[in-house]
């Protein structure tokens, strides 16, 4: 099943019943009077944040949801029925937009957390209500409220505690598979990532964070080339950036340089993204040279450049630890940040 994290939708609310205009005949009851009951109000729609939700994939296969109408009322001052709430499941994460006006009316971090997208229509009142001094056998009554309907714009953007960043095939895939038992796809060409897969990785006996690994950032991502935004919207939620360099890519290109152009593509999109903490990591460290390779770069940019090697297991643990000293040190997220508590069906890894 593809992975969706954008949808719109329609949504209608209930209406509400209508209200009930009769009157009251009972035997030895000398003096009738107005005996209609009101209509039942009209189910609402509501987005819900569910952690068994990884993406809007069910929500895409169905673009118009219409909630239940009320009952109308009765005679003997029955209540018509209300109408049940349509309650529709989405990942936490999901930012909900109204797709004409654009503004957001929620965003949904928490599992558990709704929010109201249309509202039922009320129920009419029965001709009961409408009895006064004098006008004791009142005929009106009222028709139940229209329910509200909207189209809405759904975006969902992956929380996760450290993100995998780097051009395509800089190893992230195969680091979160060795980190988790997360099974993303992998492969030697370019954009086999085409969407966020997220894992649980251990370090030592007791601590965890949770790992996703974005799709490749190619030059003018800012813009939207390549997976662009697809990308880019997904990392702005994670806490720290692992970024991932090839010691020597396919295309002779210098990892250096590679580096500079994704922190630049970072820096366009969002300054606030690139002031993220960020570990600096040579991949494929099992390869002739690469420990030459990264000498280089933390010369260059005067800062500490780890290799690693999923393959071999070189160079992991340090960084894994490193990683957890610097959760450690950031603030507290909110609860409505904390991935950890609502990843859809996630395996957890073996220490490392």
């Amino acid at each position: 099943m593809a992975f969706v994290d954008r949808v719109e939708i329609f949504v209608k609310a209930g209406d509400g019943g209508r209200g009930m205009s009769c009157f009251r005949r009972e035997k030895y009851v000398p003096k009738g009077g107005p005996d209609g009951g009101d209509g039942g109000n009209g189910g609402s729609i509501i987005l819900q944040a569910d952690q068994n939700a990884d993406s809007l994939t069910a929500l895409a296969h169905k673009k118009h949801h219409r909630a239940e109408a009320g009952e109308r009322g009765g005679s003997s001052q029955c209540h018509g029925r209300t109408a049940k709430d349509l309650i529709l499941f989405v990942p936490p994460g999901t930012i909900v937009r109204d797709r004409e006006r654009g503004h957001v009316l929620k965003d949904l971090t928490t599992p558990g957390q709704q929010v109201t997208v249309a509202r039922g229509g009320k129920g009419g009142r029965g001709n009961k209500h409408f009895a006064t001094s004098t006008n004791r056998a009142p005929r009106e009554f009222e028709e139940g409220g229209d329910g509200e309907e909207r189209w809405i714009t759904l975006e969902l953007k992956v929380i996760a505690d450290v993100g995998l960043v780097g051009l395509p095939n800089a190893g992230k895939s195969t680091l979160l598979s060795r980190l988790s038992r997360a099974r993303p796809e992998i492969a030697d060409y370019p954009f086999t990532t085409k969407y966020p897969n997220l894992g649980i990785a251990n370090v030592g006996d007791d601590r965890s964070f949770v790992l996703a690994d974005l799709p490749g950032l190619i030059e003018g991502a800012h813009s939207g080339v390549g997976l662009g935004h697809e990308f880019l919207r997904h990392v702005e939620r994670t806490r720290i950036l692992i970024h991932l360099v090839e010691p020597f890519p396919t295309d002779g290109a210098d990892p250096l340089e590679n580096y500079r152009a994704i922190r630049k593509e970072l820096e366009l999109y969002s300054p606030e993204l690139a002031r993220k903490p960020e570990f600096v990591a040579v991949s494929k460290g099992e390869l002739t040279d690469a420990e030459d390779q990264r000498q280089r770069m933390a010369d260059e940019l005067g800062r500490d450049v780890y290799r690693i090697s999923a393959v071999t297991g070189h160079g992991m643990a340090a960084l894994m630890t490193a990683v957890l000293v610097k959760l450690d040190e950031l603030p507290k997220p909110d609860p409505s940040s904390a991935a950890a508590e609502f990843l859809a069906p996630v395996e957890t890894s073996p220490a490392v």
